[in-house]
C-alpha cells in the first residue's frame, strides 16, 4: 500500500514545528526518522493531513553535556548515541542500548524521540529511560513541561503528550561511579522487538534502586519492593522461583511463555547488577 496524500512541511525551528502542526489542525504528524511512522503511513494507519520534518532543527538534534545530566535532542538518532560511547560520562547504559537496537540501518535514521513517541511497549527506549529516572521535556503552546520517564507511557501506543506538543529533548541524569546497571532483553532473531526485556539499576551513592519490566507489560512497570529489598540485602533478595508469580501481579493478561520469558530476563538483569 502506499500513503493517503499529505502535505510536506520541513521545519528549520522548534516554533515553525509548532506552528505547522497548529495549522493542520490538530491532524499533523512530527517527521524525524520515520521508522515507525513510515510503516504506519504506507499501512494507512496514520492519516496525518501534514508531515512536518524536524530532523533538520538544529537544536532537537544536540547532544550537551549539562553537568548532573546529559540532554539529547529528540531527533539525535539511535546511532549517534552508540557511536558516543564513553564521549559522557555517566550515561554509558545509552550507548549498550542503542547498539540492540534492530539494525545498523534503522538506528542510522530511527531517532531517541520518535521511539518514545511511538510508544510501542516493546521498545527499548521507554524501558531503559525509566528505569535510568530520565525526564522527558515537550513543548506546546504554553511552553516546556517535563514528564517523569516512567510515567510518560499511559499504556501501547499512549503517552501524555498533547496532539499541540512537540517532544524535544530527554535528559538523563548522570550515574554514580558506584553504580551498577543491566538492561536485558529477549528476541527471537536479531533485530526483532523484545518478547520480554527488563531493566534494574542500583546507584547507593545517589540512594537510588530501581526495578522495571517492559515487554510483556503495556509500559515500563516500576517492581519497587523488590528494587527496595535487592538495595538493602542484595543477592539474599533474589528468589528467582518468585519472580513469575512477582510479574503476574503487575501484567495479570500475559501470555504464560512470555511471562516465563520476562522472569528470565529480570533474573539474568539483577545477576548481572549483583555480580
Amino acid at each position: 500500500m502506499k500513503p493517503a496524500a499529505f502535505e510536506y512541511q520541513r521545519a528549520a525551528s522548534i516554533a515553525e514545528a509548532l506552528s505547522a502542526m497548529r495549522d493542520a489542525a490538530l491532524r499533523a504528524k512530527p517527521l524525524a526518522g520515520g521508522q515507525s511512522l513510515g510503516p504506519m503511513l504506507n499501512l494507512r494507519l496514520a492519516r496525518p493531513a501534514r508531515l512536518v520534518d524536524i530532523s533538520g532543527v538544529e537544536e532537537l538534534c544536540r547532544i550537551e553535556d549539562c553537568g548532573a545530566f546529559v540532554r539529547f535532542g529528540a531527533a539525535v538518532t539511535h546511532a549517534r548515541i552508540e557511536d558516543a560511547a564513553g564521549a559522557f560520562g555517566g550515561v554509558e547504559p545509552l550507548s549498550r542500548a542503542a547498539r540492540g537496537i534492530a539494525y545498523r540501518a534503522v538506528r542510522n535514521r530511527g531517532t531517541i524521540g520518535g521511539s518514545l513517541a511511538h510508544a510501542d511497549p516493546a521498545a527499548d527506549w521507554p524501558l531503559v529511560l525509566a528505569a535510568l529516572g530520565a525526564t522527558i521535556v515537550v513543548q506546546g503552546e504554553r511552553g516546556p513541561r517535563r514528564i517523569d520517564a516512567a510515567a510518560f507511557m499511559l499504556g501501547s501506543y499512549v503517552t501524555q503528550l498533547g496532539e499541540d506538543e512537540l517532544l524535544t529533548a530527554i535528559e538523563v541524569p548522570k550515574l554514580s561511579a558506584r553504580a551498577r546497571w543491566a538492561y536485558r532483553k529477549f528476541c527471537r532473531k536479531a533485530g526483532e522487538f523484545a518478547q520480554a526485556a527488563a531493566a534494574v539499576l542500583l546507584d547507593p551513592e545517589r540512594r537510588v534502586a530501581r526495578v522495571f519490566i517492559g515487554a510483556p507489560a503495556d509500559r515500563p512497570t516500576s517492581l519497587p519492593a523488590l528494587a527496595g529489598e535487592l538495595a538493602r540485602r542484595g543477592r539474599a533478595a533474589l528468589d528467582s522461583n518468585r519472580l513469575p508469580d512477582l510479574l503476574r501481579t503487575v501484567v495479570a493478561d500475559a501470555d504464560p511463555a512470555r511471562l516465563q520469558a520476562g522472569a528470565v530476563m529480570l533474573t539474568r538483569a539483577i545477576d548481572e547488577v549483583l555480580s
